[in-house]
């Protein structure tokens, strides 16, 4: 059985944080596009930062971690403020994706590490890392107008899972600590990284040919 205590180790706060901002940083950028105000902007940034955990933690019956935190919200509304103030020359371009790639791998282990300590089993542990991943997005990418990441055809969920599953068969394994969470995020980060950079994807499904 799987021991809590690493999954509440002093960098899984950090990892946390790191992709809550990106996902808020993401949401920001989405509204920012569009010319929207400000106050549009911190309701993007603060639904894409915490919807994947939102969900997450309804679904583990675990305190909704933005409502008892005061310092969430802040830190979604920090990164929608730094967005906002700075050039969009820094962000423009490919700008959304990469943050986005950033706060997917870093919230899918920490959502796989949420669950674990939680008492929730391996496999399921896996798909909360992938649900507190991606459901921002989706959420950004609905409520933009914008179609879905999960109908485009480069590997987004795929790099979740990766790093969702790496972090817990790191667990299972028996290894513990920063580089399990290091490991675990960095590759599912390179996943995404090589699908924005060669838009790599999965081969879509083309029909049965009938005999």
């Amino acid at each position: 059985m799987l021991s809590p205590v690493d999954n509440f180790s002093p960098i899984l706060p950090w990892l946390d944080a790191f992709g809550i901002l990106m996902f808020a940083a993401s949401g920001t950028i989405a509204a920012v596009r569009a010319r929207q105000t400000f106050v549009t902007a911190a309701f993007f940034a603060l639904m894409t930062g915490v919807g994947g955990g939102t969900l997450r933690d309804l679904l583990i019956d675990a305190p909704v971690f933005w409502v008892v935190d005061p310092w969430i919200a802040l830190i979604c509304l920090g990164g929608a403020l730094v967005i906002w103030i700075t050039p969009e020359r820094w962000w423009a371009g490919q700008g959304l994706d990469w943050l986005d790639a950033i706060g997917l791998a870093s919230y899918a282990v920490f959502g796989a590490a949420k669950s674990l300590g939680m008492g929730v089993p391996p496999v399921p542990a896996m798909l909360m890392g992938v649900v507190t991943a991606c459901v921002g997005g989706i959420i950004r990418d609905v409520v933009a107008g914008e179609p879905s990441i999960l109908m485009r055809p480069e590997l987004y969920v795929t790099a979740a899972a990766l790093a969702s599953a790496l972090y817990v068969g790191l667990r299972l394994m028996g290894f513990e600590g920063f580089p399990v969470a290091t490991i675990a995020a960095g590759a599912g980060f390179a996943l995404r990284a090589a699908a924005i950079r060669w838009k790599l994807g999965l081969p879509a499904y083309r029909g049965r040919q009938r005999g």
